[in-house]
């Protein structure tokens, strides 16, 4: 399950007390997702895409201009928005 922790500027999913993150920083309108992580025992369970899907979805419906210097969102951005 994901949850948003805003005062960390993230999206986090804890499961067998292993965090996957999918971190970002907001500068006025604009966010910037900075970094996903899942951890080698979550990995292949689309843990990280559920994480990005959760983070584009929030940035949007709050109207921030999306941008991604993490790789793997960037590629959600340009595939979805």
């Amino acid at each position: 399950m994901v949850k948003h922790q805003p005062e960390k500027s993230r999206f986090v999913w804890v499961e067998d007390n292993l965090e996957s993150v999918l971190e970002y920083e907001v500068t006025g309108s604009s966010i910037d997702f900075t970094r996903t992580y899942v951890p080698n025992e979550l990995r292949g369970r689309k843990i990280a895409e559920t994480l990005v899907y959760a983070g584009l979805e929030w940035a949007r419906s709050n109207d921030y201009q999306l941008s991604a210097s993490c790789w793997y969102v960037d590629k959600f951005i340009k595939r979805t928005y």
